[in-house]
């Protein structure tokens, strides 16, 4: 292998244990049946805190899963075309 293929590999690696983290420090959508009984205990504030936080995570979640993707794609193209 390369020096290329093994930086790609643990940039792959990293970009990886990021995506699963991220994944799973994210709270759930599922609310239960309080939802569909219209019932709600939760302020404004907490609402709006939680859905900052929420959107961040979503959006870094996407970021590395993007940039995943795209290290994979080359990191397979450089090990196939022996670059």
């Amino acid at each position: 292998m390369t020096v290329m293929n093994i930086v790609l590999s643990v940039i792959d690696i990293i970009l990886a244990l990021a995506i699963i983290v991220l994944f799973l420090v994210q709270e759930g959508n599922d609310r239960g049946i309080g939802v569909v009984a219209g019932g709600s205990s939760d302020s404004y504030y907490s609402k709006a805190k939680g859905r900052t936080l929420e959107e961040q995570l979503k959006t870094w979640t996407v970021i590395c899963s993007v940039l995943f993707a795209i290290v994979s794609v080359v990191l397979y193209l450089s090990i196939a075309r022996a670059w």
